[in-house]
């Protein structure tokens, strides 16, 4: 199983990425993805995740409004949004995914990071 996350960069407070997550070598239409964060000196924390149909959405209390997370069964890719960006959104954001549809639990596929600096 491989997920390959990019779309990083360096942006100006108040400005947008959007993220993307390839995936393959698991059956990404029966897959639950999810994104997940790490700021330098902090602990890896949730961001959002989406069930295998789209339905169900997860979110972190502090993104929420401002992310959207979307999937392309079709691309098997899955997307992060993010607009209105702060400095405190900077961190490596990761993607996830587990053999199961539904979007909460562990997640046992990561795939290397993609970089997001938010400058003030």
């Amino acid at each position: 199983v491989q997920l390959q996350a990019y779309g990083g960069g360096l942006v100006q407070a108040g400005g947008s990425l959007r993220l993307s997550c390839a995936v393959s070598g698991l059956t990404f239409g029966n897959s639950a993805i999810a994104w997940f964060r790490q700021a330098p000196g902090k602990e890896r924390e949730f961001v959002a995740s989406i069930s295998w149909d789209t339905i169900s959405t997860y979110y972190t209390d502090s993104v929420k409004g401002r992310f959207t997370i979307s999937r392309d069964n079709a691309k098997n890719t899955v997307y992060l949004q993010m607009n209105s960006l702060k400095p405190e959104d900077t961190a490596v954001y990761f993607c996830a995914a587990r053999s199961s549809r539904v979007a909460s639990g562990p997640y046992e596929y990561w795939g290397q990071g993609t970089e997001v600096t938010v400058s003030s």
